[in-house]
């Protein structure tokens, strides 16, 4: 990859220049990348050399240079089949509906390589899986947060996943959320239309974006008012990453338990937000047929919703 800077690049260093120009790595790994010298320069004043050299990590950016990054060929892991249960609520030759737990990571990346749902499908379903998304996301088509529970769709071959993938990008999939915000919501139902992308400074976060993100809505209706909090419905149109979360936090309403976009600290013993996928609907790919399908509420959820009312 070859990146020329231009003159409103001037004098940024070069770890978050990179990290502007390729918003899918990390700032670390972009730093590792440098350390391990596969980021290499040919300085706006050639003069200086007339080869690229490798870039130091404290050097800042000019006008006419050029960054040369060489990535390595990625290794992908092995990922294993493993016996995990699964709570399915709905399978059949061609797609599975599957009640995720909280704490589980939907397929593997960089910390989770085992004890993830598709470690568990790829068990339960053995070839059974569409490959559309690669060996790391078998059947996978679209996905929710390791602490976020709830109904999620996996295909079991290409057909199916492409018909469905098609649903979600015109938006005409079924997604009703279940959440527990902070503040008492005064209106009893609403829409947050907002661009969600990339933080533009905290790279690990999304947030509402006009300059960069993508098209986002949210709709929300009250379904009960607690004296601190209020217990929601989300139905998503789109269906960006941690768009609930995003939007609901940018009303000034966080979700209970969420510490990336919330308060650091929470007043129950929660693991991470209090987001729950309880209806998931959808065309069947073979039948043609409307289904819906309904993950009831975790203990968890509804042991606070008690503890909420009093």
């Amino acid at each position: 990859m070859l990146l020329a800077v231009e003159e409103k690049d001037r004098e940024i260093r070069i770890d978050k220049y990179l990290a502007n120009q390729m918003p899918d790595s990390s700032r670390s790994s972009l730093q590792k990348l440098i350390k391990e010298e596969h980021i290499l320069l040919l300085p706006g004043n050639t003069a200086l050399s007339k080869t690229p050299i490798p870039v130091k990590s404290n050097y800042k950016v000019a006008p006419g240079d050029q960054i040369m990054v060489e990535l390595p060929e990625a290794v992908k892991p092995e990922i294993l089949a493993e016996n995990i249960p699964l709570d399915i609520l709905y399978e059949d030759s061609d797609l599975i509906v599957v009640n995720k737990p909280k704490g589980m990571v939907v397929h593997p990346c960089p910390g989770h390589y085992t004890g993830t749902l598709v470690n568990a499908l790829m068990y339960h379903c053995k070839d059974d899986l569409s490959g559309i998304n690669g060996v790391m996301r078998p059947g996978i088509v679209h996905r929710i947060d390791m602490n976020t529970t709830g109904s999620l769709l996996v295909c079991k071959n290409d057909y199916s996943h492409n018909y469905l993938a098609e649903q979600l990008k015109v938006h005409s999939i079924t997604r009703k959320y279940r959440a527990i915000v902070h503040g008492n919501i005064r209106e009893e139902q609403g829409t947050v239309d907002a661009p969600v992308g990339r933080h533009p400074i905290d790279r690990k976060k999304m947030a509402v974006n006009y300059k960069n993100g993508k098209d986002a809505v949210t709709h929300y209706r009250v379904l009960r008012h607690f004296e601190k909090f209020t217990y929601i419905e989300c139905q998503l149109e789109t269906g960006r990453t941690h768009q609930i979360r995003v939007h609901m936090s940018s009303i000034g309403h966080p979700l209970l338990g969420d510490d990336v976009y919330g308060p650091s600290r929470c007043p129950y013993s929660l693991q991470g937000q209090t987001l729950h996928a309880m209806v998931l609907g959808f065309i069947h790919p073979a039948t043609k047929a409307y289904m819906e399908f309904t993950a009831p509420l975790p203990d968890y959820f509804r042991h606070l919703l008690e503890v909420l009312q009093g």
